[in-house]
């Protein structure tokens, strides 16, 4: 039976599809970070033996989605749909990669929350019997991002400290019906964000701008499932750095539902040393909660450590052009909730 919506933004999730391959694809400075050894490659250099570092980011996701599909026993071929995004004009990284790959391609742009996106959507086209098997996947990298937000990279421009460092990697997740492998975790229930805005206009503090949604998504999900933080054992964000984590602390301690310390965190603080990396209030990018999902939760899931988390990617729907036009930064975030293999319905 399909799963039923619960409460204004929530679907609950009867058939609770199952994620049976991931793989995390990354960049030389997040391969040096605290997480390095567990991601599935790193590559050595920001061009990954390419001509451009645009094509280098769409190999980086080609390659995780081609391992991700291996990883959970199948091909594309017995893959029904891509459910992707990336950073760049009209999600190019995805729509070029979906090109090569065959599979047919569901684009999503949801600036960094896309991760969570697509294993939303991927996980209801499968409880709602559309489909046996699909891929999500989302990528950004450093140099691609910078010339196309900010400044070309031969600027060298000061950073300031609300800044975050976008990170250099792709996640790949593949979702299923049927699995051919080892479940990792199932899907159990999905919250869609609304989209807010509190009028930040500064491109260099997205943590500001995002965590506003995130604290939106976060009290809808918990009324609409009548749950409260204690209920998982784990609240994961997606990249909004430690400006935004404080002010995400902050906003929860307001609306009285409080997030404890020891339950949450933020995905752009896991992926780099913040001291010894120079990377001011953390990472950023679609490829943040991809890699971080793929290459540190999924694995806790599988494994036990973790029981039942909030993973929940925000993403800052600017663009260059609303930048230029004095617009402030639109927020959203979507949270799916992840229960470990061995739970129960």
């Amino acid at each position: 039976m399909a799963g039923s919506r619960i409460g204004m933004q929530t679907i609950a999730l009867s058939s609770r599809p199952a994620i049976c391959g991931s793989a995390a694809y990354a960049g030389k400075k997040e391969g040096e970070g605290p997480l390095g050894a567990q991601f599935d490659f790193v590559a050595q250099d920001e061009l990954y033996n390419q001509d451009t570092f645009e094509l280098a980011e769409k190999q980086l996701y080609l390659d995780a989605i081609r391992k991700a599909i291996r990883k959970g026993g199948s091909r594309p071929e017995e893959v029904q749909f891509l459910l992707g995004g990336d950073l760049l004009n009209q999600i190019i990284t995805a729509s070029f990669s979906a090109r090569d790959l065959g599979i047919p391609f569901i684009g999503l742009y949801g600036a960094c929350s896309t991760m969570a996106e697509s294993i939303a959507l991927g996980s209801m086209l499968l409880d709602g019997g559309h489909a046996q098997q699909v891929i999500c996947a989302a990528s950004s990298h450093f140099c691609t991002a910078e010339r196309q937000y900010r400044y070309p990279l031969e600027f060298g421009s000061q950073r300031p400290p609300t800044a975050q460092w976008t990170v250099t990697g792709a996640g790949a997740t593949l979702l299923s019906m049927t699995p051919k492998a080892p479940v990792l975790a199932h899907v159990s229930h999905v919250c869609m964000g609304r989209v807010v805005d509190l009028g930040i206009t500064d491109a260099n503090n997205m943590g500001a701008a995002m965590a506003p949604a995130a604290a939106d998504t976060l009290l809808a999900l918990f009324s609409d499932t009548h749950t409260t933080p204690e209920d998982y054992d784990l609240i994961a964000t997606g990249d909004l750095g430690q400006v935004g984590h404080d002010l995400l602390m902050q906003l929860m301690r307001e609306q009285r539902m409080p997030l404890p310390d020891e339950r949450y965190t933020d995905c752009g603080l896991l992926i780099y040393d913040r001291e010894k990396q120079d990377v001011h209030a953390g990472g950023s990018g679609c490829g943040c909660s991809g890699v971080v999902l793929n290459a540190h939760f999924l694995p806790q899931l599988q494994s036990g450590q973790i029981r039942r988390m909030i993973f929940m990617a925000t993403g800052a729907l600017m663009s260059l052009t609303s930048s230029q036009q004095g617009e402030s930064i639109p927020g959203v975030a979507h949270a799916v909730v992840l229960e470990g293999a061995g739970s129960k319905a």
